[in-house]
């Protein structure tokens, strides 16, 4: 599933892999492109949300009641919207310094609270952002670090 411009960028890095001439190793790829708009994976609905990697629009989802949106730096009002109401946000929190396009912890803490979702996780964390352990004890009750190997259900 990729947005016309991550598809354009698929096509002309990957080319080989779209070449109608097929050879042991290639990947096969089934492209969907989507827009804004709600797509359906199954009978999961999508909605894809544009965020900003500094000045590079890049798309987070909500997946149901599940959002989970990395490499971002920023979020308009208008996407925000499409957040609301979800129950779990994944987000990045790069490190606690500023960072041209990911957020910071504080930013990161600052748009779950603003959105208002009743549990977040922080991924897309580097480690300047300090241990897992110490960085856990800082946080908010109904916000937590991801780690590698993490399930979270949803309803």
């Amino acid at each position: 599933y990729a947005d016309s411009l991550t598809e354009e960028a698929l096509r002309r890095d990957f080319y080989y892999a779209f070449s109608d001439t097929r050879y042991p190793g290639i990947p096969e790829l089934n492209l969907h492109t989507i827009t804004e708009e709600i797509f359906w994976v199954g009978d999961i609905p999508v909605q894809p949300i544009q965020v900003w990697h500094h000045r590079m629009p890049v798309l987070g989802f909500r997946f149901g009641n599940f959002t989970y949106i990395t490499d971002a730096n920023r979020i308009d009002e208008d996407q925000q919207q499409k957040i609301r109401g979800s129950k779990v946000l994944v987000l990045n929190a790069l490190r606690k310094q500023e960072h041209l396009s990911h957020f910071t912890l504080e930013q990161a803490l600052e748009m779950i609270d603003q959105l208002k979702v009743p549990t977040g996780y922080l991924t897309h964390i580097s480690h300047q952002l300090g241990l897992h352990a110490e960085v856990e004890s800082e946080l908010p009750e109904h916000i937590h670090l991801a780690w590698d190997g993490l399930v979270l259900r949803t309803e």
